[in-house]
């Protein structure tokens, strides 16, 4: 009987993620994923020294990078060193690259909320009372704040991005496997980013996320598309997230699940049949 695919599946399983549970969704996820492949789980600090023997990394809730970000910069040099795939591949050009995007995003005149990281470009942003503040390297609300635009002068320019604040009806995600889309939740209370419900998205609603996987062009890989519904009605990308998205596979109906778990394994399959890169 050949081999079956080894995989070390990255989690940090004690990260206290506000609104969500990391352990539980990585124990339910990777035990699906047993029928398929040999898994074994490890904390992220930990990849670097156990993958070799692996013929996979599959990167899931592994908590902010800013955390370890040394440790994750020395992991993602020795990966391509030796050829060694990872999932999702790190070639993505999002959230797995920094905030960069946002604002290439906005100079290629994309949906996604205006975004500025120079002073001179305060002036391309919609007038508002307050603006979000977030560091380029930021994730997960780490070093958000909102500030009055008298006091954008004090900012450290180039580290850190500037956005108007939204006052938007509810937030929106959803959730793709390669460029298949999965399915999608919202957050009706804008004030609750986590409590999430089933979403039925519309024709207009699946046209505006696919623009953001297709400029991603991950060939492989499951991304997480955030968008904003504002109170005119149109769709702002607040962020796609293609490192470790948060899946919330527990809000989801068990057909949904199953479905999203059945693309995950062919997908992961399939990016085995690729050629490591050297």
């Amino acid at each position: 009987m050949p081999a079956r695919p080894r995989l070390l599946y990255v989690t940090d399983l004690a990260y206290e993620a506000r609104g969500r549970r990391y352990c539980d969704e990585d124990i339910a996820l990777s035990s699906r994923l047993r029928a398929d492949f040999d898994i074994a789980l490890c904390h992220p600090l930990d990849a670097e020294a156990l993958m070799d023997g692996y013929d996979a990394v599959v990167v899931r809730n592994s908590g902010p990078v800013l955390h370890y970000q040394e440790q994750y910069d020395s992991f993602r040099a020795r990966t391509a060193a030796c050829g060694t795939r990872v999932y999702n591949p790190l070639t993505g050009q999002a959230d797995m690259a920094g905030k960069q995007y946002l604002l290439d995003l906005t100079a290629a005149g994309y949906p996604v909320i205006p975004t500025a990281d120079r002073p001179e470009d305060l002036v391309r942003l919609p007038a508002s009372d307050l603006y979000a503040v977030k560091p380029k390297a930021g994730a997960d609300s780490i070093g958000l704040e909102f500030l009055p635009s008298d006091r954008l002068g004090t900012l450290s320019w180039g580290d850190a991005l500037v956005q108007p604040r939204i006052d938007f009806r509810y937030e929106v995600s959803f959730y793709y496997v390669d460029d298949a889309f999965q399915y999608a939740l919202h957050a009706p209370d804008p004030g609750r980013r986590w409590d999430l419900v089933p979403y039925e998205p519309s024709v207009a609603d699946l046209a505006f996320a696919r623009r953001f996987i297709d400029w991603n062009t991950l060939e492989h890989g499951i991304q997480r598309v955030d968008a904003c519904r504002t109170r005119e009605g149109d769709l702002l990308l607040v962020e796609l997230e293609d490192l470790n998205p948060y899946l919330s596979l527990d809000l989801v109906p068990a057909e949904t699940r199953d479905a999203f778990v059945a693309a995950m394994t062919a997908s992961l399959h399939g990016h085995l049949r690729t050629e490591p890169r050297v």
